[in-house]
This record gives structure tokens, sequence and C-alpha cells, in this order.
């Protein structure tokens, strides 16, 4: 397990597995270590997965500062990481919350990012967000599932503001296009793997100067894949449509079937479609 030294001195640490080149992940949450992600559904044996537990979570050390869980303050830690590979660009992929930190380091570093791969991702960094009104456009979808009626009310719940801990675990099916076995243990990992405090202090006033970023994003050559899910309610399919009309280069996939978690629902489907955008990443130099 490598790890290297953030600019302010917290250790970081990073995982490896798989083979061929780097592909460095940044995992969503916000602030859940990478252990989630697992191996991608077997990307792992296209690429050398790069899985950053972000500072506060997994085998990261905890920084001095509260304040530097703050996501553009984060970006440092990216680049830190890169220069610790030794890269002169990153091939670089997104999951969820993350999608923010990706876009903040693209804005920042345009020239240190190959490729940009986010998967379910969100853009509030470029001032564009999912609604409740999303949610429940998604929700609509399942309503024909087994575990829906007892579902939906702490669903509702969570965007309402007035879920308990017991909504968010009767609410969890809802983030799966699969709610079997292997979707539950994932879900059931969630609170363990995720540094609450940190990701609290994620997204807080200051972190996101969307005009800002849209303007630096323009600079932006490396091609980018948005992977949204179908029955995904953060970010919708139009949302996600919505984000890459700022990007430059910028396409979207929709994986059928698919929640916040693609990977885990058609496995074959996420890794076919995320290697053939790097394929052609790699075929157009």
């Amino acid at each position: 397990m490598p790890t290297f030294t953030a600019p302010d001195g917290t250790k970081l640490a990073c995982h490896l597995t798989g083979d061929g080149a780097p592909l460095i992940c940044l995992p969503g949450g916000p602030m859940r270590a990478s252990a989630y992600l697992g191996d991608l559904g077997g990307l792992s044996a296209r690429r050398r997965l790069v899985l950053l537990d972000p500072r506060g979570t997994g085998a990261s050390g905890t920084p001095a500062d509260p304040a530097t869980y703050r996501c553009d303050r984060q970006v440092a830690d990216v680049e830190a990481l890169r220069a610790h590979l030794g890269l002169e660009a990153l091939d670089l992929l997104a999951h969820s919350a993350a999608g923010d930190l990706a876009l903040l380091y693209a804005a920042r570093h345009p020239h240190r990012v190959r490729s940009l791969t986010l998967v379910t991702a969100r853009g509030r960094a470029l001032g564009v967000d999912f609604t409740p009104e999303h949610r429940r456009e998604a929700a609509a979808l399942r309503a024909d599932e087994p575990w829906y009626g007892a579902a939906y009310g702490s669903y509702e719940a969570i965007w309402s503001g007035t879920a308990t801990d017991a909504d968010f675990d009767a609410a969890a099916p809802f983030f799966y296009g699969r709610w079997d076995e292997a979707a539950r243990a994932h879900d059931a990992a969630a609170v363990e793997q995720t540094n609450e405090p940190a990701a609290e202090a994620y997204a807080v006033p200051g972190a996101f100067d969307p005009r800002a970023t849209r303007t630096a994003i323009g600079a932006l050559t490396a091609p980018v894949l948005l992977l949204a899910g179908e029955l995904d309610g953060g970010p919708r399919p139009r949302v996600a449509r919505d984000i890459a009309r700022l990007i430059p280069r910028a396409t979207v996939a929709v994986q059928p079937g698919a929640g916040h978690y693609p990977w885990l629902d058609d496995p074959a489907a996420f890794t076919r479609t995320v290697t053939a955008f790097l394929d052609g990443v790699d075929g157009a130099r």
C-alpha cells in the first residue's frame, strides 16, 4: 500500500490493484474510503487501479486542520498523488461527490489530465446540481419493485430533511439498480467507511466558485466521459448531459438498469463502456 505526504503534512494512502496503465480513482461519499469501489466491476483486468483513500478515511491519516476536508482544498492531495506516482498526466476516474474534486483538479491543472471519467458524478463545482424533484423522478421508475412501498416514505424523508438513520437504511434500495445480496453488503459497509464529520465539511460555503470553474474548465483539452445510471436520481441522465455541455470534449453514456453504483449493477456493461472510452484515448495519442 503506497503512502505519500500531502503539502500540509498529512500522510495519505492509496491501494493498487490490477494490471495495465494506471487509472487514478477518487471515491465519493463524500469522504468515503476507497474500499467500496472494489475492483470497479473487473476494470482492474484492463487497468492498474490506484484507489485513493481521502484524508481522514481508510488508511490515510487525519489532518491537523479539519478545514482541509473542504473539497477545493483536497485538490492539492490529488496533485501530490500525481507527483508521487511520477506521472506527467493522469487518467482520472471519479465517482459521485468526487466528481466535484476531479472537476476542480481539472480546472486548476488542465495540462495534468489525460482523460477524465465521471461516474454518476456531481457537477456542483460547475453550478449544476440535482434536486429533490430529480430524486422523485428517479424513484417513480422503481414503483414496481417489491420493496418500493416500504422504502418510499424513508426516501422522501431524506430529501425533506427529516430522515433518521433508520430512514437512510430503509431507502438504500433506491441507490442500486438491483437490490440483491451484493448491494445489501455494499450498503452495509457505508457507515464504517465514511468519515461523517469530514463529509459535512466537504461542500461548505466557499468550496465552490462555479463561474470561475466553468471558465477554467474551458482550457481542458482532455476527453471526458460522463457515465450516468438510467435509474439514478443524483444525477439523472439529463442532468449529466447538462454537466457535459459545460466541458469541452465531453460525451455521455447512460447505462441501462443502473443506479448510483453501475459497476455493481452490471459489471460487464460498466467495464465495457469505460474500457472503450480509455482505449479510444490511448488510440488518439
